[in-house]
């Protein structure tokens, strides 16, 4: 891959990387539920599923999910009612002490906050069509395939970790204070709860 046209896909990369959305919002809500430096597990299992998304693209199953109406309309539905899922489950969490709070949050296993930000980002059809549109225009057919999707999908993985861990993730320790009391939990569970369910709503809405 020419530089110029690398160039050109870390700047598309990190353009994508820093629109809001659901993988943002998660990457917050883990970093204010669980910490700053454990909220990487839920990041990893997001590059894990566009890691999947990437090579659906690549052999060309994206086509399908893109022009079957039925395929794309049962994933579309099953990533919203799982992002909505996740907001319920927000919007309802009671607030706890804080030591209470720390002691069962931050002991969440590592799998289970990267198996959670995995299907958050692998329901969402729409990232199937996106790539099936993005990734062209940075992949030669003349040259060899492996290399630049393998280069394509090393770029965009790498950018949206420190994006999503050195933004989204650095930026909800701002709201770090509000942990401190059951009124500033409940502010954000509140909030990041409408988030993640206007996030689902928006999914299945928008074609």
């Amino acid at each position: 891959m020419q530089f110029s046209l690398w160039l050109a896909l870390a700047g598309a990369g990190a353009l994508i990387s820093f629109t809001p959305g659901a993988g943002a919002i998660n990457t917050m809500s883990n970093s204010l539920n669980a910490g700053f430096r454990r909220s990487i597990w839920g990041i990893l299992g997001q590059q894990a599923a566009l890691m999947v998304h990437v090579l659906i693209v690549a052999l060309g199953v994206g086509v399908l999910v893109a022009s079957s109406p039925l395929a794309f309309n049962v994933i579309r539905y099953a990533g919203a009612a799982y992002l909505v899922y996740l907001g319920i489950r927000q919007f309802l969490s009671k607030p706890t002490v804080a030591q209470e709070q720390a002691a069962a949050l931050r002991n969440e296993p590592a799998w289970s906050i990267f198996r959670r930000g995995f299907w958050v980002n692998l329901l969402n059809p729409k990232a199937i069509v996106f790539f099936l549109a993005f990734t062209p225009q940075f992949i030669r057919p003349d040259l060899p395939l492996f290399t630049q999707y393998a280069v394509l999908t090393a770029t965009i993985v790498v950018i949206d970790i420190l994006v999503m861990w050195f933004f989204f993730a650095a930026a909800a320790r701002s709201f770090q204070r509000f942990t401190n009391t059951e009124q500033g939990q409940m502010v954000l569970s509140r909030v990041f709860g409408v988030l993640f369910v206007g996030v689902g709503i928006l999914l299945a809405l928008i074609h």
